[in-house]
């Protein structure tokens, strides 16, 4: 999974904005008993927003979906191909697993 910056991904990122989504409609809804023609304007823009930001976090979701099952998909043909080197390379990351960890 392709890293941002420090430890958040793609996907946290995606979640974490689903989430202020989801606030910012319920402050919406919220203020929908609020009258005045300015408070329906701003209402109008900010629900047009959050679809448009919307629409694009669930092209960028479905995209992520797609590479990642890519990457799925050549890492089980890599695996069928070359058995015995995907068996060796885990072998090797799990042998320098246990050196860190058993070094502490």
């Amino acid at each position: 999974m392709e890293k941002l910056s420090g430890d958040v991904t793609k996907e946290q990122l995606i979640d974490d904005f689903k989430v202020v989504v989801a606030d910012a409609e319920a402050l919406l809804k919220a203020t929908a008993s609020q009258g005045g023609e300015k408070m329906a304007e701003v209402r109008a823009k900010a629900e047009e927003s959050l679809r448009v930001a919307k629409d694009k976090m669930a092209e960028a979701q479905a995209a992520l979906l797609v590479k990642t099952k890519e990457a799925a998909r050549a890492t089980d043909v890599y695996v069928h191909e070359n058995p015995w080197r995907a068996v060796g390379a885990a072998a090797g990351v799990g042998l320098v697993i246990g050196l860190l960890i058993g070094r502490r």
